[in-house]
């Protein structure tokens, strides 16, 4: 099949043609982006789901369509050496800059070279990746961390200086003509927030390729934001977001480019947090040049007063309920994107990709993010708004609504479903019934979501027949579609820690069976010697059960042993499979 013939990156897929899913798994492999061969670091499909929206065999490539299309092609394109021959140029002013010691400079662009020469011989790699991988060489083999270290809080304090300076505040606060045919009150607080907003992205985006010597006054003055056109249709729909008198507050994703820059984007963010809405600022893991990290605060004084009332969150693999909670205790929390690279979903952690999910707009600054996130036919679950100012200073400014088949369940969506349910258990409380709740397989047999939940159902009616004046909850009759295992696991925590559960039953081999049985089935080698233990929604059920017995010691759990469930983890990220058995840490 030749690469020329498709018109789109969202025409290659898998499961067309034999030698082009094997290109395709080569370049997964090669990039170091593939999940089944390091789990370890990279993310699941369903964790990619949360960010991309994917067809059941799409494949997700981090990078501009053009790349795409550059890499899968035969031979190395002069367009694609030449991203090639930049990356390499970049890591020689880096080991030549940051490694003083001779020899450990020439053996480190040694080994980077025959990388290099690899890279070129078969080029295969996204070019940002091998810059990863220079930079891995150069903190392994040089011994320095962060070679920008000092450059980055350099940045911040000179434009600390700035917005703290008279020069600022009259480029920003100077009042414009009001528009005629103004009428009303709201309509002028609207134009003015909306004209704060523009001149601040508009305005940290001219530091983007500031020197340290160049965040000045002067500098700043010289700045005629006011005779900047062209992306007023952008505008406007920015606008429509975040600055509408109709609009419900937002949660809002915020991913800065650079140092000195983060410090007028953290002025934007407290416009925006003015304007009601919550704000998730999000840094790197570790260096990258000198995109600002998650850990600068803790060096660098000046960036840690510009932060001093944001929540920094430390665990990479929140909870939607741990997020959640903490969206709603803060407006203005920062966390780590869990990579070192421009924005890959792949090498995400699973915190930014939850706070990706539950977000309901993304603000992302930079070329680099413009090219992957825009500049790809792959369509994203949120609506993105992307800026930049390229290299002659021109801004450009680009709005992507989110995919039309990308559905939000809303927390108070989700919340009310779960308020629904522990209505009915409490009317059946003051009935005189019994409430039981019935945990089962759902999800945990790959490709077997249907026949789960008429096996479940089928045996809760069995049940509803033996037993009397019973309230039985099935959860396999409250599945909606679109629903991942988070929004679920979500809704039945709420459920669960009620505390009007009075029988919490687990499915066991012998209730699989009698359902096939009462459905006129021999039980299918998938689902023989199955039962709840085999899923790991039911073990974190069973967590949440004795936490409840020992609440309420009249609660009565039936089913197999609790140390049969514990031999699983976590429930997958955005999973209904299981992730693998393991050995618990």
């Amino acid at each position: 099949m030749r690469l020329n013939s498709f018109d789109s990156v969202l025409d290659i897929t898998y499961g067309m043609d034999a030698m082009l899913d094997g290109l395709l798994l080569h370049f997964m492999t090669e990039n170091n982006l593939e999940y089944t061969i390091d789990p370890a670091k990279n993310a699941t499909r369903e964790q990619i789901r949360f960010m991309v929206a994917l067809g059941d065999h799409e494949l997700y490539a981090p990078c501009s369509d053009w790349m795409f299309l550059q890499l899968l092609k035969p031979g190395l394109p002069p367009e694609l050496k030449h991203e090639y021959l930049q990356q390499w140029r970049g890591f020689i002013r880096l080991a030549r800059t940051y490694c003083p010691d001779r020899y450990i400079r020439k053996r480190l662009i040694a080994l980077a070279r025959h990388k290099f020469r690899m890279a070129l011989a078969s080029p295969i790699m996204i070019p940002s990746r091998l810059m990863k991988r220079f930079n891995t060489i150069f903190m392994s083999q040089s011994g320095v961390d962060d070679p920008y270290a000092d450059l980055r809080r350099e940045l911040n304090a000179k434009a600390s200086d700035i917005v703290e300076g008279e020069s600022f505040d009259k480029l920003i606060n100077v009042c414009a003509e009001m528009e005629p045919g103004c009428r009303r009150i709201d309509e002028i607080r609207y134009r003015i927030d909306m004209l704060e907003i523009e001149r601040l992205m508009r305005l940290s985006s001219s530091t983007d390729f500031w020197k340290p010597e160049e965040f000045t006054s002067q500098t700043l003055e010289e700045c005629d934001l006011e005779q900047e056109n062209g992306v007023e249709e952008g505008f406007r729909k920015v606008a429509s977001v975040v600055a509408s008198r109709s609009a419900d507050p937002l949660r809002i994703l915020f991913m800065p480019k650079r140092s000195g820059g983060l410090i007028l984007d953290i002025q934007l963010i407290r416009a925006l947090l003015r304007l009601g809405h919550k704000v998730v600022l999000a840094l790197k893991e570790g260096f990258f040049f000198d995109s600002p990290t998650y850990w600068d605060a803790e060096s660098d004084p000046v960036l840690a007063k510009h932060l001093s009332d944001a929540f920094f969150v430390s665990n990479d693999k929140l909870t939607k309920n741990e997020l959640l909670d903490l969206m709603r205790r803060h407006n203005f929390i920062v966390i780590s994107d869990g990579n070192r690279e421009r924005f890959n979903p792949y090498r995400c952690n699973v915190s930014f990709a939850r706070a990706w999910k539950e977000c309901d707009l993304i603000i992302a600054k930079g070329e680099g993010k413009y090219r992957r996130m825009i500049q790809t036919s792959h369509e994203f679950t949120r609506d993105i708004v992307s800026y930049f100012r390229d290299d002659k200073g021109k801004f450009h400014l680009y709005f992507k609504p989110k995919a039309e088949v990308a559905h939000k369940f809303s927390e108070a969506y989700i919340t009310g479903k779960a308020n629904e349910i522990i209505a009915e258990m409490r009317q059946a409380k003051t009935e005189g019934r019994t409430v039981m709740f019935y945990s089962g397989v759902i999800g945990s047999v790959p490709g077997q979501v249907a026949t789960a939940i008429k096996v479940m159902t089928t045996f809760v009616e069995y049940l509803r027949e033996q037993l009397d004046k019973v309230y039985i909850i099935n959860p396999a009759e409250h599945f909606e579609e679109g629903m991942d295992a988070d929004d679920l696991m979500y809704m039945w925590e709420r459920v669960q820690r009620s505390g009007y559960i009075d029988v919490w039953r687990f499915q066991t081999h012998s209730d699989i069976e009698k359902s096939f049985e009462l459905m006129g089935e021999k039980v299918p080698p998938v689902w023989t010697g199955k039962d709840s233990t085999y899923s790991t929604g039911c073990t974190k059920e069973m967590h949440i059960a004795l936490d409840m017995q020992k609440l309420h010691r009249e609660l009565q759990i039936i089913g197999p042993s609790p140390e049969k469930f514990f031999r699983r983890r976590e429930y997958g990220v955005g999973k209904f499979c299981d992730v693998a058995i393991d050995t618990c840490e």
